[in-house]
C-alpha cells in the first residue's frame, strides 16, 4: 500500500518532466479504452452466424451482470450495508461498510477494519504537499507505475502487479486517480489493494482498501462491489 510519503515527500516535492507512454501519445493524461475484437471466417456464413449469436449473448450477459451489480452495489448502500463517514477536521468523506470498527493507530487519519479479519481494512492518511493538484505530479499511469515500483522494493513483496488505473472528477472539481492492484507478499499472503488519492488545498489524501484474495478464498463479487463503493466515494469536503 502507498503511503504520503510516496508523493509528499521531498523527492516528489516538485513534479517531473514526464516523456510520452508511447510515440504516438500526444497527451499526458492517461486515457483507458476498451476494445472488443471479433474476427469472422468469410469461408463459413455459419461460422459467422454463431459467433454473432455468441457474441450478441456475451453483450447481453454483459449487460445484464453489470447492471445486476450495480443495483445490489445501490441496495446496500441504502439498506445500511454502507455508511457515510466525515471527517470535517482533515476535510474529506467516504462510504465504510456499517459492520467494520473504526481503530485508533499511528499515522493513519482513519482506519476501519473488519472485526473477523482485522487485516481487511479500510485507510486514509492526509499530509501536507507543495503541490496544487496530482497533475503536477504525473499522469494517472505513471504515478501507478511509480507505486507498483515502491511495492516491489519491499523485501516482503514477492510478486505485485497493477490491475487497473483510472481517474475521475471529485466534488472539489479537482482530478481523484483510482487504482487497483494485487500484491502477493510473505506479510498476509495475496491481496486486493483499491487506492485512490487527491491532492486539496495543498494537503495529499490516500485511500487504501485492503482485503485478502487467495486462490483458496478469493474475494467474491459482493464484496468487491461494496469495495468499489468505497474506493468510488471517497472525495473532499466542498469548501465553504
Amino acid at each position: 500500500m502507498w503511503s504520503s510519503s510516496f508523493l509528499a515527500s521531498p523527492h516528489f516535492s516538485s513534479p517531473p518532466k514526464l516523456s510520452p507512454l508511447s510515440s504516438s501519445s500526444s497527451s499526458h493524461r492517461h486515457k483507458i479504452q476498451t476494445f472488443l475484437c471479433f474476427t469472422q471466417n468469410p469461408s463459413s456464413t455459419v461460422g459467422v452466424s454463431f459467433s454473432k449469436r455468441h457474441l450478441n449473448l456475451s453483450i447481453l450477459t454483459l449487460l445484464f451482470n453489470g447492471g445486476f451489480l450495480l443495483d445490489k452495489a445501490k441496495s446496500m448502500a441504502e439498506s445500511g450495508d454502507l455508511q457515510r463517514y466525515t471527517d470535517s477536521k482533515d476535510g474529506f468523506t467516504l462510504l465504510v461498510p456499517s459492520s467494520w470498527t473504526k481503530v485508533e493507530k499511528a499515522g493513519a487519519n482513519a482506519l476501519f477494519e473488519e472485526p473477523e479479519k482485522r487485516s481487511n481494512n479500510i485507510g486514509v492518511v492526509v499530509s501536507p504537499v507543495r503541490i496544487k493538484s496530482l497533475e503536477d505530479f504525473g499522469t494517472p499511469q505513471f504515478v501507478a507505475d511509480k507505486l507498483i515500483t515502491a511495492e516491489k522494493r519491499k523485501e516482503s513483496t514477492k510478486e505485485a502487479e497493477v490491475v487497473s488505473v483510472g481517474e475521475r472528477l471529485g466534488q472539489g472539481q479537482g482530478q481523484v486517480y483510482e487504482f487497483e492492484y494485487k500484491i502477493d507478499s510473505t506479510r498476509g499472503g495475496i491481496k486486493r489493494v483499491f487506492s485512490a488519492a487527491f491532492v486539496s488545498s495543498k494537503k495529499l489524501y490516500i485511500l487504501n482498501v485492503v482485503h485478502s484474495d487467495s486462490p483458496e478464498n478469493p474475494l467474491d463479487s459482493s464484496t468487491r462491489v461494496l469495495l468499489e463503493q468505497v474506493l468510488h466515494s471517497f472525495d473532499a469536503l466542498p469548501l465553504t
